[in-house]
């Protein structure tokens, strides 16, 4: 289980070089509409009946979001001005967002009636689990695992929330007119990589569970 755990790290910090080693190999690319990430998304926004949801430029590489609270598109600053594939797909795949919370996307919806519980849950449940171990209170390692769990449930949940994002804004990128046919290798070149460290946050987080469980069901035998 410690060498799966391991693995799953090594997968993850992989995913992370590679979603920014793709970023900036298609932030070299320009879009043949020249449009800039900023152009992308408020074309976007506005062909879909989002007029009121504003983009803000941010600080910070690949910080980009959708700020569902405030109804705003963040974008980092280089995805904000640039004309690159990259800077076009991280653009329009934050607006996918914006698209899911219009329609009500039941994931999104799920992910966002849940989140209050998970920030408490995840913020309590290392405390939790040390305290368990130390005192070796089963008890207590179970009730860290339970609310462990939530946090888990919460990155599964931002899977398909994640993928359907992407589907949604090449579909429109490509419609739309944001590409050209022959750039969507590219496109998804830099989603899937986007992709991938959701896929590798997910995976270590249930094999860390797993773990946990483990331990738990171990004590509770030896008890």
């Amino acid at each position: 289980m410690f060498i799966l755990i391991i693995i799953a790290f090594l997968f993850t910090l992989w995913a992370q070089f590679r979603v920014q080693g793709t970023f900036k190999k298609w932030s070299k690319v320009a879009t043949s509409s020249g449009m800039t990430g900023y152009d992308a998304a408020r074309h976007m926004l506005d062909t879909n009946g989002l007029h009121d949801i504003a983009i803000e430029p941010v600080r910070g590489a690949l910080s980009d979001h959708y700020d569902p609270i405030h109804r705003v598109v963040r974008l980092s600053e280089p995805v904000y001005y640039e004309s690159s594939i990259s800077a076009v797909s991280v653009a329009c795949h934050e607006v996918g967002h914006a698209i899911q919370h219009k329609q009500h996307y039941p994931m999104l919806v799920l992910r966002h009636r849940i989140f209050p519980a998970v920030n408490f849950a995840s913020g309590i449940a290392p405390f939790l689990l040390l305290g368990g171990f130390i005192f070796s209170w089963t008890g207590l390692i179970g009730l860290g695992i339970i609310f462990f769990s939530v946090a888990v449930a919460f990155q599964l949940i931002t899977l398909p929330v994640e993928f359907n994002a992407s589907n949604r804004a090449r579909d429109l990128m490509v419609q739309e007119g944001y590409i050209a046919n022959n750039e969507e290798r590219g496109v998804a070149k830099v989603l899937n990589a986007a992709a991938l460290t959701y896929v590798a946050a997910a995976l270590l987080s249930m094999l860390e569970l797993l773990r946990y469980v483990m331990i738990f069901t171990n004590s509770n035998n030896r008890n």
